[in-house]
């Protein structure tokens, strides 16, 4: 067995372990494998080890082509030091490079606090006492290496030392916020310390009364300095205001050290004492003292779904779940998924992975062509469902070299069945006639932007003031002008959310009482709550596109540009034309 190793050349590999390179040209064997060994390795030729002997006289350290992993740094200890620099960390090449010329105040020598033999910096230390001494040393004292490491040394991971990068890439759709004007110096950050058991605070046990007295006044200064800022920024009630002062109080008084930072899973311990979440959370994170520990809902829906399937199975669904969720940028390249595409794959491909488990396999390699076509329903939309489930699951496995084959390859298991488009009953389209006219100025609203319109759910959460100019309503680079009926409802809802919440920051066009202060959109449950349970916006779009497609003669191109539409989506409205059924009651509904 050969391995291909760098420049094209080619190392042979022992016919026993197949691993280890042979011992010597014309053997077959590597030392450990000898026959009637293992025999001795020969020490190295360049450093002389005894150990990890590679090839050609030479250890894995040695060896050009070997790779012996991460070691401690030469200088500093720090573990994770490579071959690449000589068994230095990148802060000791660079303290070499700065000290190495007696210019610059360092040179070569015995440290004056470890007495090491290494290169010293400008104060006679070498780069581990110096970090040891900066780590210990408070504010407005004298810089002292020899007491800082009188104790010991802190050792450290290699290359840990750099600056972190925010995130700017989230799943949800917000607005850019600018940046509050943090106080400095109003807190002061501790160094988190460990904890060997986690629990949750239990602050009924405590009772509320007393709890914000529990915080450092300097602290708690600080942050109600800060709280004012986020409240004024986002136009914040007083009363919010305020439960966000003492909630921050209350999660500061109750840190070890009463410091922070602060976990967001401990800031959920204020709902047991009717205190609100987000505004603390809010407040924390303007003031850099959050740690984000939640764990999202789709994890917590992956761990439930995965309960009682083999080992080896979950790690495998691990694995794809974390491509499918977060994508890899390594080859084969791959975009993240939505979580939606991700529930509705694992759920289709669910029950056949559970049938598999109950029959004895343990893990998915077990599986072949076979066990799939057994598996898999005779026909209909459960077969294509499971089927792309499945097609999903293995593709990505095998793409990632977890799996040997992919048992679903070249294996047709149909496509899912596509919908009719069907018009609304003459009954429920006066229902819409109705809420057109309802009270309430948002439901009236989104009924017209959706019936006139065909307007999406996830474009109406997403609509900002800014989209609409002069009549004219932008949607994903369309702009639509806004019929007569649907300028008069928009002018009504506009009149009713400057009178209700006139010092709102929300630059999205529907708001509700939990969003005006958050600067995020509605829910999708809102909306259909504003439209009613009698009647589904995905049907009353449905049932204005087959009107356009009737008034216009099935001109596809015209349909595909006013609703957005594919040519294939379009199409499929389109041949609702020559449905006998589907005439008739597109006649009966022009009558009504």
């Amino acid at each position: 067995m050969t391995a291909a190793t760098g420049k094209g050349r080619r190392l042979t590999r022992c016919t026993v372990c197949g691993t280890t390179p042979v011992a010597m040209r014309q053997v077959a064997y590597c030392f450990a494998c000898w026959p009637g060994g293992p025999v001795i390795p020969p020490p190295c030729l360049t450093c002389g080890s005894h150990q990890g002997y590679y090839a050609a006289g030479l250890c894995i350290r040695c060896h050009p082509w070997g790779d012996p992993g991460p070691d401690s740094c030469r200088d500093c200890l720090a573990w994770g030091a490579r071959r690449t620099n000589k068994w230095l960390c990148i802060g000791c090449v660079h303290w070499r490079v700065k000290y190495s010329n007696p210019s610059s105040g360092g040179r070569v020598g015995p440290c004056t606090s470890c007495r090491r033999a290494l290169v010293r910096g400008a104060r006679g230390v070498c780069r581990l006492c110096h970090k040891q001494a900066t780590y210990l040393r408070e504010p407005s004292r004298p810089f002292d290496a020899t007491a800082a490491n009188e104790h010991g040394q802190q050792l450290f991971l290699a290359d840990m030392f750099t600056r972190g990068k925010t995130a700017t890439a989230t799943g949800n759709i917000q607005q850019a916020r600018k940046p509050l004007p943090l106080i400095p110096h109003c807190l002061t950050l501790r160094q988190e310390q460990l904890t060997l058991f986690t629990m949750k605070p239990d602050l009924v046990a405590h009772g509320r009364a007393g709890l914000h007295q529990r915080a450092h006044p300097d602290d708690a200064a600080g942050l109600e300095a800060i709280a004012h800022q986020v409240a004024e920024s986002n136009k914040w009630s007083v009363r919010q205001r305020n439960d966000a002062i003492i909630g921050t109080k209350i999660m500061l008084g109750i840190q070890a050290g009463g410091q922070a930072p602060v976990h967001a899973s401990e800031v959920e311990a204020l709902r047991d004492i009717d205190l609100c979440v987000w505004t603390v959370i809010e407040v924390l994170a303007a003031a850099g003292a959050l740690i984000e520990d939640r764990a999202p809902a789709i994890d917590s829906w992956l761990v439930e779904r995965l309960d009682g399937l083999p080992e080896s199975m979950v790690e495998e669904l691990q694995t794809w779940f974390e491509v499918m969720k977060n994508g890899t940028k390594t080859p084969p390249r791959r975009r993240p998924r939505s979580h939606q595409t991700i529930t509705l794959h694992l759920s289709w491909a669910l029950p056949i992975l559970r049938q598999w488990a109950a029959a004895g396999h343990g893990s998915l390699r077990e599986i072949s062509k076979e066990h799939v076509l057994d598996a898999l329903p005779a026909a209909g939309a459960e077969r294509a469902r499971a089927g792309q489930g499945l097609k999903s699951i293995f593709r990505l496995l095998k793409a990632r070299k977890v799996l040997f084959l992919d048992p679903t390859a070249r294996l047709k298991t149909g496509e899912h069945p596509s919908n009719q488009p069907l018009p609304l009953d003459p009954d429920r389209i006066s229902h819409i006639r109705e809420l057109l006219f309802a009270e309430d100025p948002a439901t009236a609203l989104v009924v017209a932007l959706i019936a006139f319109h065909g307007i999406r759910m996830g474009q109406l959460q997403r609509i900002a003031l800014t989209d609409i100019i002069d009549g004219r309503l932008t949607v994903d680079g369309r702009v639509i002008p806004l019929a007569d009926p649907v300028r008069e409802r928009l002018g009504d809802w506009l009149d009713h959310r400057g009178s209700r919440w006139p010092d709102t920051t929300n630059g999205y066009l529907f708001i509700n009482r939990r969003s005006v202060y958050r600067g995020c959109t509605v829910g999708a449950r809102w909306l259909r709550l504003a439209i009613g349970p009698t009647l589904t916006p995905r049907e009353l779009r449905e049932d204005r596109i087959l009107a356009e497609v009737h008034a216009n003669g099935g001109d596809v191109r015209a349909i595909a540009d006013l609703f957005g539409l594919s040519i294939n989506a379009s199409s499929r409205y389109a041949y609702t034309l020559e449905h006998d059924d589907l005439v008739a009651s597109s006649r009966t509904h022009d009558t009504t």
